[in-house]
């Protein structure tokens, strides 16, 4: 019966299905949980093999690493790695649509958001609307390296 089953030749109610999930100690779900599942499109960078593209900041010494690329019409969001070294010096506000998500791995940046400045350790995370001006203010201990995303659409009510 199963054989005939796995090759098509007869249908199962969901009775007989239940006491074959029963027999072999799965749930339904599991005999079903590849069926009809999308092959998906999943983008993977490598360490180290983020394109480096060139930004405002890139003049006063700072390195951004583009770590994946939206594919079609629409840009949705735009993830970066920003390192800045002993060379690197402060610069200029920046503003853009979206919301941007900064989560600090290495060093320490004093750092502006309209007229607040926000001192960014490692571990710490900021959040805010990408319109209102902001960039960092004071860098404190390099080198200094932290994920940028930023998230095109709406920003929320922050």
């Amino acid at each position: 019966m199963l054989s005939k089953i796995e090759n098509g030749q007869i249908m199962a109610g969901l009775d007989t299905l239940s006491r074959i999930a029963k027999a072999l100690g799965v749930s339904m779900s599991m005999l079903f949980r590849n069926y009809d599942v999308p092959s998906g499109a999943a983008q993977l960078v490598k360490r180290d093999t983020g394109m480096e593209v060139v930004r405002r900041g890139t003049k006063s010494g700072h390195t951004y690493k583009l770590l994946a690329y939206d594919q079609g019409p629409i840009k949705r969001f735009e993830p970066f790695l920003i390192e800045m070294d002993e060379q690197s010096e402060s610069f200029p506000t920046f503003e853009h649509p979206g919301t941007e998500f900064i989560h600090m791995l290495e060093g320490a940046m004093a750092y502006r958001h309209g007229h607040t400045v926000y001192v960014l350790e490692p571990g710490d995370t900021l959040t805010f609307a990408g319109q209102i001006l902001h960039g960092p203010e004071r860098l404190l201990i390099r080198p200094i390296r932290f994920l940028s995303v930023i998230i095109y659409g709406d920003p929320p009510d922050l």
